[in-house]
């Protein structure tokens, strides 16, 4: 399980440092100046033991360079482990960042530095986002990509189907968003049976590290309560039993059906 930010959380320096100490080494910056990314900065020694993961927003070559000169600046390091293109949803968007100028060139020369060990991506697209993983480099025939970032919940199961075929056959890690739904799996719905107890957070991010497709399930704890539920997976780690899994994606469906609309 990692710690994501993502704008409007309110996690601060020491809950990061918490999580981190007990046991996430996942963190997932979201690039705008926060509790996540001064905790990183302070790291220290401790820099070595975690995987800092940044949403990069830059598609083109020199506002890239700048992008990533200012990141390892904000995060006091010499090196980033994952550099993720943020939300590419289309084969233009795709096509700018891997074409002559453009951001991937910057990052593919820093990852050969050392300054950055993995290039990764961050989607909604699930279909094109398989299709990009598949994509090589015409001059090396090496991937482009190492990694995914991809939506995944008990209402979102489409990647079950559209992407993750595709990252277990080449190996690629899939890191996933997401996970309540935007809190909408921990209610109920008015076709709920009777009796439903709505599942907490921990068990739908259990839903979702259960997939052996899913490297890493991204929370975005709030506040330190938030993230003392979270944390409470980690201590009672196991898959679910058939009958609560069962449950689970027949409320994920009923969530999906009643929730509110997103695309």
């Amino acid at each position: 399980m990692g710690l994501a930010s993502r704008g409007n959380t309110h996690c601060r320096p020491d809950d990061v440092e918490y999580a981190v100490e007990r046991g996430v080494n996942y963190l997932n910056w979201c690039g705008k100046p926060d509790g996540l990314s001064k905790a990183v900065a302070e790291l220290g020694e401790r820099r070595k033991d975690v995987v800092v993961a940044v949403q990069f927003k830059a598609s083109g070559g020199e506002e890239a360079a700048r992008e990533f000169d200012w990141i390892l600046r904000e995060i006091n390091s010499d090196y980033l482990d994952i550099a993720t293109f943020y939300y590419v949803e289309s084969e233009g968007e795709w096509e700018t960042i891997v074409g002559p100028g453009g951001a991937w060139e910057v990052l593919a020369q820093r990852k050969r530095e050392g300054a950055l060990r993995m290039i990764g991506l961050t989607s909604h697209q699930r279909k094109l986002a398989a299709k990009w993983a598949e994509a090589t480099n015409p001059n090396t025939g090496r991937r482009r990509l190492d990694m995914l970032m991809i939506r995944y919940n008990a209402a979102h199961r489409g990647a079950e189907s559209d992407l993750f075929p595709t990252t277990d056959d080449l190996g690629t890690p899939v890191v996933t968003f997401t996970g309540l739904r935007w809190k909408d799996l921990l209610v109920a719905t008015p076709d709920d049976p009777e009796g439903f107890v709505p599942p907490t957070a921990p068990e739908c991010y259990r839903f979702c590290l259960a997939n052996n497709s899913v490297a890493v399930a991204l929370m975005a704890a709030g506040n330190r309560e938030e993230l003392e539920e979270n944390l409470a997976l980690m201590d009672d780690w196991r898959p679910p039993a058939d009958q609560a899994m069962k449950s689970m994606r027949e409320h994920g469906n009923r969530v999906r059906k009643h929730g509110r609309k997103f695309w």
